[in-house]
């Protein structure tokens, strides 16, 4: 009786090992909601620090984008912080995400799932060092993590 070389036994072990790899790169490379999130408040962010103001406006929730047309949201934010405070740029510190449910961005408007961070804004004026604090809403519109203010009083 022939035996076999051990040629089958290394093509399952090379998949086996192929298999192992990709579930764990796989594992590495995924996000969690709250990282996904969490991402999408930095990007918002370090626009505005650029005064990349349309750019951060393109990450404004549908409701955001209503109260602010585009044009007029990258002319009034720089007039504010830049020339009315004249600074050119901030630094930012964000809390952890969180979760939140059935919240509104204003009374009337539907209720939406995602995650709350509070950002303190900090800024060398020439009025001075101050810090804007300041809490913030993000959700997942069709995959997507966008910005939304909170409107209620």
């Amino acid at each position: 009786m022939k035996r076999g070389n051990g040629k089958g036994i290394i093509v399952i072990g090379f998949a086996f090992v192929l298999i192992i790899l990709f579930i764990v790169s796989f594992m590495n490379f995924s996000k969690s909601p709250e990282d996904e999130a969490t991402e999408a408040v930095h990007q918002f962010y370090q626009f505005e620090q650029s005064a990349s103001f349309g750019q951060s406006w393109e990450l404004f929730h549908p409701l955001m984008k209503e109260k602010f047309e585009k044009s007029h949201y990258i002319q009034d934010r720089p007039h504010v912080f830049m020339n009315h405070f004249g600074v050119t740029t901030f630094s930012y510190q964000l809390s952890e995400p969180t979760e939140v449910s059935n919240w509104t961005m204003e009374s009337g408007s539907n209720p939406i799932d995602g995650y709350r961070f509070t950002v303190s804004k900090s800024y060398d004026s020439k009025y001075g060092f101050f810090t804007i604090v300041k809490d913030i809403y993000v959700s997942n519109v069709q995959g997507k993590w966008l910005i939304l203010w909170d409107y209620n009083q």
